[in-house]
């Protein structure tokens, strides 16, 4: 098996034409399914956050320079459904984006360092693909938890700004990670049938996700 930073380095001087000419495999009613999820975090969140009085207005960080792995096969396509959608030129200069964060994290990571640079897709403070974001994007901030299926209880403190607010206490307000994930995962299961059984795992940044193309898994033989 090739070293993964030689697999990107090949990627990264894939044709830009070939992947942004590409189209997204995301069924329809996998699509709705996704936003509902997606739908329900909005409405958690708000209530978290505003029991907490938490909000990003006036934050002098930026949770987009904070180097997130996605794991699902599903997102992945919802990520690019919504990158078929823009121009052309938007296209591409995302993919441009993409290919030099690529890049740039592969070079910290050897130097044993964590990434810390913008998410390709921010535009000036803004994603790109704001309604296409993905599920861990839409997590960040907020203090979270987490029922693993043995029965352990994950407690996430939230951003640095909401930890300000909250202190080190555990009774705090909190968004259920539990129910999202397992439908996250049922959908995926789903989808992929069979073939989740012989399909490499995803883990890869949005950038990664980017300049490899919309998930080509239906291609696999089983």
């Amino acid at each position: 098996m090739r070293h993964r930073a030689v697999v990107w380095r090949d990627l990264l001087s894939t044709s830009m034409e070939s992947i942004v000419m590409s189209a997204p495999l995301l069924p329809e009613h996998i699509s709705h399914r996704i936003a509902a999820i997606y739908e329900e975090i909005e409405k958690q969140y708000d209530v978290v956050a505003k029991a907490l009085d938490f909000s990003c207005t006036g934050c002098p960080d930026n949770c987009c320079d904070s180097y997130f792995l996605h794991h699902t096969y599903t997102e992945w396509a919802y990520l690019w459904q919504g990158m078929a959608a823009l121009p052309a030129e938007k296209k591409q200069q995302f993919v441009r984006r993409s290919q030099e964060y690529v890049q740039q994290s592969q070079e910290a990571l050897a130097r044993g360092e964590r990434p810390q640079i913008m998410c390709p897709l921010n535009d000036d403070g803004l994603c790109g693909l704001y309604k296409h974001r993905l599920l861990i994007c839409r997590l960040h901030g907020v203090p979270s938890s987490m029922t693993r299926p043995d029965g352990q209880q994950l407690l996430f403190p939230g951003c640095f700004r909401c930890q300000e607010i909250t202190g080190a206490g555990e009774d705090v307000p909190r968004m259920d990670r539990t129910k999202i994930f397992q439908q996250v995962v049922q959908i995926e299961m789903e989808w992929l049938g069979v073939k989740r059984n012989v399909l490499p795992k995803v883990k890869m940044t949005i950038a990664e996700m980017i300049i490899k193309g919309p998930s080509q898994f239906k291609h696999c033989q089983v």
